[in-house]
Order: C-alpha cells, then sequence, then structure tokens
C-alpha cells in the first residue's frame, strides 16, 4: 500500500518542482537571449573546457551528463555541425570516440558564461544566506545520492 504525502510533504515537494522547473526555463531563456547555445549546448561545453586538453571519450561525457548515449550521439552531431566541436576516433581501442571543443565552441561557451553566471548569481546564490547555500549543497547531495540507490534497484 502506498503511502501518500502529507499536506506538508506534498508541499514541499510542489515548491521544489515548481522552483526547479521555472529556474531551469529562466536560465535557458536567458541563454537563449544572450548567446546562440542551448541549455544542453552549454552543459557539453562546460565539461570539455573543464578539462585541460579540452577532449572527453563520449562515454565518460555521457556518464557526467547523466543523458543516454543516442540522445548525446544526436546532440553531438548537431554541435559538430554548427562547428563547436569536433569528433576524434579514439586509438587506444578503435571503438571509442572522444568530443572535443573547438575554438569556435570555446569563444561561444566564454562570450555566454559571463552573463550565465550574472543569472545563476541573480536567482540562486545572491538570495540564499551562505548557511542556506551551504544547505542547498548537502540536500541536493543527499538527493543526488538518493536517486542514484534507486536507480540501482
Amino acid at each position: 500500500m502506498t503511502d501518500w504525502l502529507d499536506d506538508r510533504q506534498q508541499q514541499a515537494w510542489r515548491t521544489y518542482l515548481h522552483a526547479r522547473w521555472d529556474l531551469d526555463a529562466a536560465l535557458a531563456r536567458d541563454l537563449a537571449l544572450h548567446s546562440s547555445l542551448s541549455m544542453q549546448d552549454f552543459e557539453v561545453l562546460v565539461l570539455l573546457t573543464d578539462v585541460p586538453d579540452g577532449s572527453l571519450r563520449i562515454t565518460e561525457l555521457a556518464r557526467s551528463l547523466r543523458w543516454e548515449r543516442s540522445r548525446l550521439s544526436h546532440h553531438l552531431k548537431r554541435m559538430v555541425g554548427r562547428g563547436l566541436i569536433a569528433r576524434e576516433e579514439c586509438g587506444e581501442d578503435g571503438r571509442g570516440a572522444y568530443a572535443v571543443v573547438t575554438a569556435e565552441g570555446r569563444a561561444a561557451i566564454e562570450q555566454a558564461a559571463p552573463s550565465h553566471v550574472d543569472a545563476v548569481r541573480a536567482m540562486v546564490v545572491d538570495v540564499l544566506t551562505e548557511d542556506e547555500l551551504d544547505q542547498l549543497g548537502a540536500i541536493s547531495a543527499k538527493i543526488e545520492a538518493a536517486v542514484d540507490s534507486f536507480a540501482g534497484d
């Protein structure tokens, strides 16, 4: 038998959902307004520019993004077509491939990042106290661990 959420739990859950949806939509709108990147492009480019050589194996990129490999493959094709990344075959095993940020991709994220950071600050960082920011990090980590555990069932 299902143990339904009580009023307090339901309120907290719905408030969280609405905040998450609204934040995701607002960040995507802001990114589109200030750059030619989608939120998905931005996420891929962040991961690629966070590593010194600007390249990651596609399987690692999919794992880090928590995307299905087929979804990532389709998205990377579009990014290759726009010149944001290149795809390079993996010399070590011949089966894998790397996604590599191009100069154009690096320029696109460098142009988009300042406005994105401003939006994140305005909607999250600056509206929370230091303690609340620490709590947000701790709560998010707990939720992520629970999701990972649940998904492993």
